[in-house]
C-alpha cells in the first residue's frame, strides 16, 4: 500500500509542474508585454523633443533660439502650456511659418481642473526683441520669444510650449480612429489660388470625420464670424480628440499613435512632465474655455501698411479676465439637464 500511495503523490506533483510552467509563461508575456509598451511609450515621448537639425527652430537665429530650460514641475502648481498648430504646406526647408492656431492649455492639478484660451490670430502684440506684430509672427522668433509674448499678453507665465504641423493633426485623428462629432452648417471654401489641397467641403449634420475633414473643420473661417468662432469650434474639437485619445481603447493603442504623431510634434516637456501632466489630467475636468481677446476687450486697429488687426482696449482688464477665468466656480449641470445641452461629440469607440 505505502508504494502506491507515493506513486499517487508523484502524479500528482507531476500534473502540477505543467500547470506552474503554463502560470509562469503566462506571467513572463504579461511583464515582457507590459514592460515592451511602457518603453514603447517612454521612446517615443522622448523623440518629442527635437534637436539640433531635427528642430524646426534649427534655422532661427540663435539669439532667439537660445534654450530657456522651464522650472522644474513639482506636480502641484498651475502650469501653462501653449500649443501651436502651422500649416507648412509651401514653407520652404528651415523656415518657421506663422502659427494658424494658438492655445494656451492651463492645469490646475490642486483644483483638478483645466481651462483652454484660444487666442486670435490678428491680435495685435509687443513681440519681446521686435516691433509690435500680429501674434500668429511670434513664433517665426523660435518657440521661447511665442511662450514669452503669450506669458506677457495673458499675465501668466507659460512653462511649456507643443508645436506641431497640420499634417500631425491629421495623423492623430486618423490614428485614433477618426472623431464622431457633429459639423453644426454646411461649409465650403475653394480657391484656384490655394490649390484643391486647401479645399474645404464639408456637410452638415452629425457625421465621423478622418483627419483631412477633421482639419477642414477646424480650418474653417470663411464666414460672417471668421477668426471667432472657428476658435470657439477649434477648442470644442480639440476637447473631443483628447477625449477620444484618453478612451480605454486608444490608450491600449497608444504607442502606435505616438509612433505616427511624433515626427511632426516639438516640445520642450520632459518625459517626466509628460507622465505628470497625464496623470493629473486624467482625472482633471473642463474649468473653463475661453477666446482672447474677449468681444468686450477687441478694437480694431490699422498695422503701418494699413491692414487691419484686432487690437486689446486694455490690456489689463484682459488679464483680470483670465484670472477670473481660471478662478471662477464651475456651473454646475443639473441631472434634468436635456440632451442638447450636452456635447455635440462622442467619443466613437
Amino acid at each position: 500500500m505505502p508504494p502506491r500511495k507515493n506513486r499517487q503523490t508523484k502524479a500528482g506533483k507531476s500534473k502540477k509542474k505543467p500547470l506552474l510552467w503554463t502560470l509562469a509563461i503566462i506571467l513572463l508575456l504579461v511583464v515582457g508585454g507590459t514592460i515592451f509598451y511602457f518603453t514603447s511609450i517612454y521612446n517615443q515621448l522622448d523623440n518629442l523633443h527635437k534637436t539640433g537639425a531635427a528642430s524646426p527652430f534649427a534655422a532661427v537665429p540663435s539669439p532667439s533660439a537660445e534654450a530657456v530650460q522651464p522650472p522644474k514641475w513639482e506636480g502641484t502648481e498651475p502650469v501653462n502650456i501653449l500649443l501651436m498648430g502651422v500649416d507648412a504646406r509651401g514653407v520652404k526647408k528651415g523656415e518657421v511659418p506663422r502659427s494658424d492656431t494658438m492655445l494656451v492649455a492651463s492645469l490646475d492639478p490642486v483644483k483638478k481642473k483645466f481651462y483652454v484660451f484660444s487666442i486670435l490670430r490678428d491680435t495685435y502684440v509687443n513681440i519681446p526683441g521686435y516691433d509690435k506684430e500680429r501674434i500668429n509672427t511670434a513664433i517665426t522668433h523660435g518657440p521661447n520669444t511665442a511662450m514669452q509674448t503669450v506669458s506677457d499678453l495673458l499675465g501668466i507665465p507659460i512653462q511649456y510650449y507643443v508645436y506641431t504641423d497640420f499634417q500631425g493633426f491629421i495623423k492623430l485623428v486618423d490614428a485614433v480612429g477618426g472623431i464622431d462629432y457633429e459639423v453644426e452648417k454646411d461649409m465650403v471654401y475653394k480657391t484656384i489660388a490655394d490649390g484643391p489641397e486647401y479645399d474645404i467641403d464639408l456637410k452638415q449634420g452629425f457625421q465621423h470625420l478622418n483627419g483631412n475633414m477633421a482639419l477642414q473643420y477646424v480650418r474653417f473661417r470663411h464666414d460672417a464670424t471668421s477668426d471667432f468662432t472657428r476658435t470657439e469650434r477649434q477648442r470644442g474639437f480639440l476637447k473631443a480628440v483628447a477625449d477620444k485619445v484618453i478612451s480605454t481603447t486608444s490608450l491600449i493603442k497608444l504607442p502606435s499613435i505616438l509612433s505616427q504623431v511624433t515626427p511632426y510634434i516639438d516640445t520642450n516637456l520632459s518625459v517626466d512632465d509628460m507622465w505628470k501632466l497625464a496623470s493629473v489630467g486624467y482625472d482633471s475636468s473642463m474649468g473653463g474655455s475661453e477666446q482672447i481677446p474677449p468681444m468686450e476687450l477687441l478694437t480694431e486697429e490699422k498695422t503701418s501698411g494699413g491692414a487691419s488687426v484686432i487690437g486689446i482696449s486694455s490690456e489689463d482688464e484682459l488679464k483680470q479676465f483670465v484670472q477670473d477665468t481660471m478662478t471662477a466656480p464651475v456651473p454646475t449641470v443639473s441631472p434634468e439637464a436635456s440632451p442638447e445641452s450636452s456635447p455635440s461629440a462622442t467619443s466613437g469607440n
